[in-house]
């Protein structure tokens, strides 16, 4: 007897065109329905033009015929919009209110550790501005999609991508745009990009405390920051504006990245602070979260960002880059969790415990 998880394994091999993921991981099925070996699969049809609904209805009866005891198969498309069928766990947001430290590389060192964890990740690119994620990633074609959302561009390793850069003729061309107009499209990479099923989205967003970041803090369910910053204190200063910016909007700190933290002489392995002396200690201080890592300055690193090929990158800073961060908003979310439990259905006892609490656990710390 066909099952419903023979199904959907069989559905997780028809891949969408130019996105290089499975109908069952951007969350494209609707229903399935078993009926005397009869199978009716429908799919939303958010971001698919024609074309596709025609390949991927192809591929759907390709596959499920080869299911025993199959009779028939019928593939319907019903109308979606992509925030209606994406399933995101986790917004993290890279940001420092200082430019010039290395947001992006964070954030793209951020995505590329977790996906080779295996995660599914995803990068918006909220540098509306000042765009390099793309380039960054070899990435120049325009994405897909149609009148009813976007699909994202897909990187080698596959993590999916929006940045105006792809919507741009040249991504040269400048983008001269008042505040509004810059939030209101970092709310529709949000809304009208078929993000899927994701276990990470990372948002670059751009220098400062003003719009940008405030539209992603108030219009987007953000899990946490991650702080990017520089050794030099002129940095660490307006980082640490970025900081209180956080907490007057209540969102969780994961952890703070140092960049450019030293050099390497090639020759004897001795290390030189090139910017001064290291202040990661003193902004996770500040910050009250951990230490991320501390990313040397690398001339193969910053190769491989100029010739597109970021996701070539390997070192023992990147490997420990996503356990830290992955025991970090493990550690965090639980936390918050159980403290948002103790401020709407109990109080704190003097050892940490959450009084009359029903079944929201025991620390609210």
């Amino acid at each position: 007897m066909i099952t419903q998880e023979q199904i959907r394994e069989s559905l997780n091999e028809v891949i969408v065109p130019g996105v290089m993921r499975s109908v069952c991981k951007l969350n494209l099925i609707r229903d399935i329905g078993i009926n005397n070996g009869n199978i009716e699969v429908t799919l939303a049809s958010a971001a698919l033009d024609q074309t596709s609904h025609a390949w991927i209805t192809k591929r759907v009866k390709e596959n499920l015929r080869k299911l025993p005891e199959t009779k028939g198969i019928n593939v319907t498309f019903e109308e979606a919009n992509p925030k209606d069928i994406s399933s995101v766990k986790n917004i993290v947001a890279v940001m420092s209110g200082k430019g010039g430290v290395g947001k992006s590389l964070v954030t793209s060192l951020l995505a590329i550790s977790l996906r080779r964890r295996g995660y599914e990740v995803g990068i918006l690119d909220g540098d509306i501005t000042g765009p390099s994620i793309p380039r960054m990633f070899g990435i120049n074609q325009r994405p897909t999609g149609s009148e009813t959302g976007i699909m994202p561009a897909t990187s080698t390793s596959g993590i999916g991508i929006m940045s105006i850069n792809l919507l741009l003729p040249n991504e040269d061309d400048a983008v001269i745009w008042r505040g509004p107009l810059i939030g209101k499209t970092i709310t529709q990479f949000w809304e009208d990009v078929l993000w899927g099923q994701l276990d990470y989205l990372f948002v670059d967003l751009p220098p400062g405390t003003a719009d940008a970041p405030l539209t992603v803090m108030q219009s987007l369910p953000v899990t946490g920051v991650v702080i990017a910053f520089t050794p030099q204190e002129l940095a660490a200063m307006v980082v640490r504006k970025a900081v209180q910016m956080t907490r007057q909007m209540k969102t969780p700190i994961i952890g703070v990245v140092e960049n450019m933290s030293y050099f390497t002489l090639p020759d004897s392995g001795k290390q030189i602070e090139l910017f001064g002396k290291s202040k990661a200690r003193q902004m996770a201080d500040s910050a009250q979260a951990p230490l991320l890592a501390q990313f040397p300055i690398d001339p193969q690193l910053a190769q491989l960002c100029d010739d597109g090929y970021i996701e070539r990158y390997y070192s023992e800073v990147l490997d420990n880059l996503a356990d830290s961060f992955l025991q970090s908003i493990s550690s965090r979310t639980q936390s918050n969790a159980s403290t948002s439990c103790c401020a709407t259905n109990g109080s704190c006892g003097s050892a940490g415990d959450c009084r009359d609490a029903g079944n929201c656990g025991t620390n609210c710390n």
